[in-house]
């Protein structure tokens, strides 16, 4: 992984190059599943779902354990199945 900084509206950004399946996370984990398709859900929901890099049915994603990540598990837990990894 390499960092790059932008000026972005006089405000300095910076933004991680992570190639596509290649983001590691350290530390606790969750595997969250897709189960149910985001089609006809509320929008905030189908952008949730989005953000945890769900693009899939029964695709997987480890996203790190922590209270963010739970807080989008349990805004979206009717369309999604969570194991510890």
């Amino acid at each position: 992984m390499c960092g790059q900084f932008l000026l972005e509206n006089g405000y300095e950004r910076f933004f991680l190059k992570v190639q596509k399946g290649e983001m590691k996370v350290e530390g606790k984990t969750l595997k969250i599943t897709l189960v149910k398709s985001p089609i006809g859900a509320i929008p905030k929901h189908r952008k949730t779902i989005a953000a945890m890099g769900l693009r899939k049915l029964n695709k997987t994603v480890e996203l790190p354990d922590n209270a963010a990540t739970r807080g989008q598990i349990q805004q979206v837990r009717h369309m999604v199945k969570v194991e510890e990894a």
